[in-house]
């Protein structure tokens, strides 16, 4: 099969091309191998939100429900039995390209619980039994970037595990998890692990900051107010992406472990969707092109890249003065740029520990159900 031109381009500027949603449906009907072979996407990304939609939509998920129920599982066993299925086949799906760029692609990521998003131990422990689970050397574990979230990086990264450090909104917040991956690598390193094959992205939030930043710029309402709006998220992956040089570039702490084949940790642009109508859906894509990132699309706006996206190549490349210069100007008209990224990842959280708590009420909904037509059948174990 032909592969997409735009996406094509893309790809040959140096971003990976992972979607952004993962579902039964999507692997059973060949639309996730269609996207793989036609579109250019080498992987796929998940989070709580992305799995209590998958599990809301349709039948494909009753016949396994119907089983875990028989075998009497609870709503934590039967939500984990079915994601790391899903994880695990898309893992397989992304096979050939894990293996033909050595694992730089093929990555399927699956996310610990959010709830523990401020339990560094709990999280670690997660980590390391959904990396047993799945059983797949191209999966990635996401780990929310807290604070506490920090820590729980280094350790799992020490364990010789990869991982999608994710909900990152600050450059400050991006070099503290560039930091967590460089000292996970060191702690691998001494405990004999094979460096080459630890992967890790550092997921950078854009969308969500123009959405903050422009409901405040509105507020200030003035004239240099307004002409800020739809340029902090951007502006603010290009100061990101010049931090990923400085360390991974010219930084003396990774060259040393790049004598023993560590990998970099890629920039990976998500919330890459378009919320606001007056934007191009391409915006958060064409604008941030550059070589060793990773950009997670929706569906809709791979479609519109395919569509009608132009690549340029390097846009993202070099542009940390410009960048700064919005930075300056969002600060001058009195937007407090610590206080929105606080507020971001204070939702983020939150947000899919909502979706969590859907995600476990719909499922145990599924689960009685199971279990009455089972019974009144006489079948329950």
């Amino acid at each position: 099969m032909t592969q997409n031109a735009n996406l094509a381009a893309l790809s040959a500027a140096g971003v990976s091309v992972w979607l952004d949603d993962l579902s039964r449906s999507r692997l059973r009907s060949g639309n996730l191998t269609e996207l793989r072979d036609t579109r250019c996407v080498v992987g796929v990304t998940t989070n709580p939100s992305i799995f209590q939609a998958a599990l809301a939509t349709g039948d494909v998920y009753n016949e396994q429900v119907r089983e875990l129920a028989e075998q009497r599982a609870d709503v934590e066993a039967t939500i984990r039995t079915i994601t790391t299925d899903d994880v695990r086949d898309a893992c397989d799906l992304f096979a050939d390209e894990y293996k033909s760029t050595e694992g730089v692609d093929g990555r399927v990521s699956i996310e610990v619980d959010p709830r523990l998003a401020y339990a560094a131990d709990k999280t670690v422990w997660q980590a390391i039994e959904l990396w047993k689970i799945v059983d797949r050397p191209n999966l990635m574990i996401k780990i929310p970037a807290t604070k506490a979230g920090l820590p729980a990086i280094t350790a799992v990264i020490g364990e010789g595990i990869s991982v999608n450090a994710t909900l990152i909104f600050s450059v400050e917040r991006h070099r503290d998890v560039m930091d967590a991956y460089l000292a996970g690598l060191e702690a691998a390193k001494e405990a004999g692990h094979d460096l080459s094959g630890i992967h890790s992205v550092a997921s950078f939030f854009v969308c969500r900051v123009d959405t903050e930043v422009d409901e405040r710029l509105a507020k200030v309402g003035t004239d240099e107010a307004l002409a800020l709006r739809g340029k902090a998220g951007v502006a603010n992956a290009h100061l990101a992406y010049a931090a990923y040089q400085e360390v991974f570039a010219a930084g003396d702490r990774f060259a040393a472990l790049k004598d023993h084949k560590a990998r970099v940790q890629r920039p990976l642009w998500a919330s890459a969707g378009v919320k606001n109508p007056d934007y191009q859906q391409t915006h958060y894509v064409t604008e941030l092109i550059a070589p060793n990132t990773v950009c997670t699309l929706p569906a809709r706006t791979l479609a519109a890249v395919a569509d009608h996206g132009v690549i340029t190549a390097g846009t993202a490349v070099n542009r940390a003065a410009d960048a700064q210069e919005i930075f300056d100007n969002l600060a001058a008209v009195g937007v407090d740029l610590a206080d929105v990224f606080a507020v971001l990842e204070e939702e983020g959280v939150e947000k899919f520990a909502r979706s969590w708590r859907y995600l476990r009420e719909a499922t145990q909904g599924q689960l009685d159900e199971a279990t009455k037509r089972l019974e009144r059948r006489g079948e329950c174990r």
